[in-house]
């Protein structure tokens, strides 16, 4: 495992909202017309690092179901609080908001900060895909692909408190956490923003995947200055020194 950045990988599962309709297309919703607003079921979690042969069996899991909320909620506000950064797919506007929904709602102080790694995010920015669904894109990269499941109805059943739908829901919810770990091994080279693992270390690294073995290609400038470029030789990332590069001549900038 790492031993100097905490990177969590993580997945939530959500009960939806339950409301009166009076039809079944572009339903606008009145407050007076929602019985019950969704909840956090169940999450997935685990610390990066793992070989792919491992990892399944230390991903952890915890459910209303198994735990109760405030137990379920207490534990992953832990995890929260232990991470560097998080890595999650649509969870800058999902997972994080909705767990943070549920922490305050429950008397419970914010988990100390950290860096978020949407995945999302990144495929927006760097791709094209034709669907930024993480089974399409997944599948699409040829990486190991989300868990099938009957659909809607599982997270009705589990609701219910069904026991089989609960085990087929824990067995997604974990899945997701697989696929979002090849994910990120796939994308993690060309995240431009990646939280620095240099800083971390005590030897020059890769600030992305935290390698060694890097190489110099060139130079690369900034507004002003010229630093030199390297490229990692085990993920592919770029990245740049921190020390200026000498120039033969003076140059102009602006004041």
């Amino acid at each position: 495992m790492e031993k100097s950045m905490k990177t969590l990988l993580l997945d939530i599962e959500t009960a939806p909202n339950k409301a009166y309709v009076w039809g079944l297309f572009r339903q606008n919703v009145a407050l007076n017309q929602l019985e019950a607003s969704s909840y956090t079921l169940c999450w997935s979690a685990v610390w990066a690092g793992w070989s792919k042969a491992d990892l399944p069996s230390h991903i952890e899991f915890a459910s209303v179901q198994r735990r109760g909320t405030r137990k379920m909620l207490k534990r992953i506000h832990h995890l929260l609080n232990e991470a560097d950064a998080v890595v999650h797919y649509n969870g800058q506007k999902f997972d994080i908001p909705t767990l943070n929904k549920e922490f305050v709602r429950h008397g419970m102080i914010p988990p100390s900060p950290y860096k978020q790694i949407d995945l999302m995010r990144v495929c927006k920015q760097a791709f094209r895909f034709e669907s930024n669904k993480l089974a399409f894109v997944a599948k699409a990269l040829g990486l190991e692909e989300k868990v099938k499941h009957e659909g809607f109805t599982l997270w009705v059943k589990c609701m219910n408190g069904d026991p089989q739908a609960w085990s087929d829901m824990e067995r997604y919810n974990r899945g997701d956490v697989v696929t979002l770990a090849d994910l990120y091994e796939r994308l993690r080279p060309w995240i431009t923003h990646h939280p620095n693992l240099s800083a971390h270390a005590d030897v020059d690294c890769c600030p992305k995947c935290g390698s060694t073995e890097f190489q110099g290609r060139g130079k690369v400038m900034t507004l002003t200055l010229w630093y030199r470029r390297y490229q990692c030789r085990k993920c592919g990332g770029w990245f740049r020194g921190t020390k200026t590069v000498s120039t033969r001549k003076q140059r102009m900038v602006n004041v």
